[in-house]
């Protein structure tokens, strides 16, 4: 019987113990779920805290930040494929200058940045070997003179029967053979710009000019007085800056996109400030291989005055247009890696304006000349108006708001 009592006890006694066991189970239960709730709201208040909001001008402020508000426009705008280059001459628009012949120079016209014409002296040469190829024209020239009578009465006297056929073919080889003597004594006096009417005359030429062969500038002067130049040495550099024109590098991936036609605008890399506009007269069938790319060739319009071949310039090629939604890039503002614009309203209170704005979120496309196409998550309303610029400063005075509520 005592022992049936021990039994009843003990179970008592246990069953007590886990009903305190599961108590406290649920009290701490309770407790997790109550600091979980706590958690739980203080998450949902970081992310409305987080949430982009909206900024409140009067008037006033309005006014003098200048915002401008409207409507989103639709733009053309163009893709732009992005290049470097150089400015460039055409071959045929730069010279090298050197000597017909061995000689000395006498004399030098012209310095560097000079502007010449075709034909006009650059410097002198005097050499023996030049005043002998003038004595040589004269004499070769005069015995031509001789020769041809004599070739016009033997061929007379051939024609009549009366002279030998052999004297006449010989005095005809004699004379078509000075003939070509004389003609390329002539060739050679040309080429030193000798007037060779003069020169058969017997006026011999003391000294012998050196003359551009284009219109432009002196590039380079190579020569000093006294110096004894080749004929292969290289005098003067001519470049006629007038025909400069843009050589760009285009590469592999974008080849596709530029044709003759489009509008290049570029910058000189040695010029701050300063932009240009050219436009594609011819594009490259060949890659160059290091890197590969191929050439782009321009003409430059209303050229300036600063502009030297071999300048480094960068490119932006305006491909095809088409019209799309567009704000110009002081609209846009840049917020956790997202673009956002501003939508804008007018409100009235106590007789007074006040402006809000609110920030949304874009895609961007095409940017063109300080435009930058706008593509929207969700349609607007039908006439919501949104800021033109300023959008940075609309983003700060919003965080600054959103800190102000937070303390």
């Amino acid at each position: 019987m005592k022992k049936q009592i021990v039994y009843i006890v003990a179970i008592i006694f246990i069953a007590s113990a886990f009903a305190g066991c599961s108590n406290r189970s649920a009290d701490v239960e309770e407790g997790l779920d109550e600091h979980a709730q706590e958690e739980g709201g203080h998450e949902e208040g970081q992310s409305e805290e987080g949430e982009m909001g909206e900024v409140h001008l009067s008037q006033l402020k309005f006014n003098s930040l200048n915002i401008k508000v409207d409507e989103i426009p639709t733009r053309p705008l163009s893709g732009v494929v992005e290049a470097n280059g150089q400015l460039e001459v055409p071959p045929q628009y730069e010279a090298t200058v050197t000597a017909i012949l061995g000689a000395n120079v006498t004399s030098i016209k012209v310095i560097e940045g000079d502007k010449v014409k075709k034909g006009q002296t650059l410097a002198t040469l005097v050499h023996p070997n030049l005043s002998k190829l003038q004595t040589n024209y004269v004499r070769a020239y005069n015995q031509m003179q001789y020769l041809k009578m004599e070739f016009n009465r033997q061929k007379k006297l051939y024609e009549e029967n009366v002279g030998s056929g052999k004297t006449f073919q010989q005095t005809q080889a004699d004379y078509l053979s000075m003939k070509g003597e004389v003609n390329g004594y002539e060739s050679q006096l040309r080429q030193l710009s000798l007037n060779v009417e003069k020169v058969q005359k017997g006026d011999v030429y003391q000294n012998v000019p050196v003359v551009s062969p284009i219109d432009g500038y002196i590039e380079k002067v190579e020569v000093k007085i006294g110096q004894y130049v080749d004929p292969q040495k290289s005098m003067f550099m001519i470049v006629n800056n007038e025909h400069i024109h843009a050589d760009l590098m285009v590469f592999e991936k974008d080849v596709h996109k530029v044709k003759k036609g489009q509008d290049i605008l570029f910058t000189v890399e040695s010029v701050p400030g300063a932009t240009l506009k050219a436009k594609i007269y011819s594009v490259g069938k060949q890659f160059e291989q290091n890197p590969k790319a191929v050439h782009v060739h321009a003409e430059i319009e209303n050229k300036e005055n600063f502009l030297i071949p071999g300048m480094y310039i960068h490119g932006r090629i305006h491909t095809e247009e088409k019209p799309v939604l567009a704000l110009p890039e002081s609209a846009i503002i840049e917020e956790g890696g997202k673009p956002f614009i501003f939508t804008a309203a007018a409100h009235q209170e106590d007789g007074e304006t006040e402006w809000s704005f609110k920030a949304i979120e874009i895609r961007t496309g095409l940017i063109d000349e300080g435009w930058v196409e706008i593509k929207l998550l969700e349609p607007l309303p039908k006439g919501t108006k949104v800021a033109w610029n300023n959008g940075y400063y609309l983003i700060s005075e919003m965080k600054k708001s959103q800190t102000s509520h937070s303390h």
